[in-house]
């Protein structure tokens, strides 16, 4: 079972991905610090994304991790991840598509396009809401039921 980072915006699903792999119901919680979720997942706030000078606690944190997620929405226009930026990593860097029901097929074309020229090779495409396309994801980390 691999333990697994997530890093992404403010609100794009970082803690509701949390609730949802962990069968817990889906309530907007606000994460305002680094949390460890069941031991297997670590939440971070978007702010540490958001503001360049918070994200050497990325880079630290990322120490306690076996795979960092880079959590796009598939409903946002643009995108926080730089060119390139899994290389500050020295783990396997993984995407995250979430809230693919709020978006058509070009937005998630275009967050796909996001994560990969932030660096992202394997990009796993899903909704908390309809609860599809975790089984490919859950697969990948050794989160066996």
């Amino acid at each position: 079972m691999k333990r697994l980072m997530l890093i992404g915006r403010t609100f794009s699903g970082k803690t509701t991905l949390c609730q949802f792999l962990n069968h817990e119901a889906i309530r907007y919680h606000k994460t305002q610090t680094i949390q460890i979720v069941d031991k297997r997942m670590i939440d971070t706030p978007g702010e540490y994304l958001e503001q360049r000078h918070f994200r050497g606690a990325l880079s630290v944190t990322s120490t306690q991790a076996d795979v960092i997620g880079l959590v796009q929405d598939a409903a946002e226009k643009g995108t926080m991840f730089p060119p390139s930026f899994s290389s500050m990593f020295a783990l396997p860097v993984i995407g995250i598509i979430t809230k693919t029901d709020l978006a058509d097929t070009a937005s998630i074309v275009q967050a796909e396009s996001y994560l990969r020229m932030a660096g992202v090779s394997k990009i796993f495409v899903t909704s908390s809401y309809c609860g599809e396309g975790f089984e490919p994801l859950k697969a990948y980390l050794g989160y066996d039921e």
